[in-house]
């Protein structure tokens, strides 16, 4: 009896482990990065956009926004506004799930870059 206890919490603690893994906000960006920066930042803006998708959004709705389990975003900015994406973002709708673990900053930068998808 002691022993199953443990074994359900070992399964337990590896599971959240491995979940944490797969969450990741936004990681380092290319040390190049910088290089390609115009006085807008805009290419960076959207290296870094791209990331946060990348690690976040890509595996529901597809490595080039196609659609997978959840519906293909190439033309998202068509239906839904910066605000609104940001909206379903924080909060989910219909199946999705709200994705909390993003900063606004993130947030804010990801919905900028899907509605421009039109």
């Amino acid at each position: 009896m002691v022993g199953s206890h443990w074994k359900r919490v070992a399964v337990l603690a590896g599971t959240v482990f491995l979940l944490a893994a797969c969450v990741q906000e936004n990681p380092p960006a290319d040390e190049g990065a910088d290089n390609n920066q115009d006085d807008s930042g805009g290419a960076v803006e959207q290296t870094t956009a791209e990331n946060i998708y990348n690690n976040n959004c890509m595996s529901c709705h597809g490595q080039n926004l196609e659609g997978v389990s959840g519906p293909g975003l190439k033309e998202v900015g068509a239906k839904y506004s910066q605000e609104e994406i940001e909206e379903i973002i924080m909060n989910g709708k219909g199946r999705m799930p709200a994705i909390k673990q993003l900063s606004d900053e993130n947030r804010a930068v990801l919905a900028e870059w899907l509605a421009e998808h039109k």
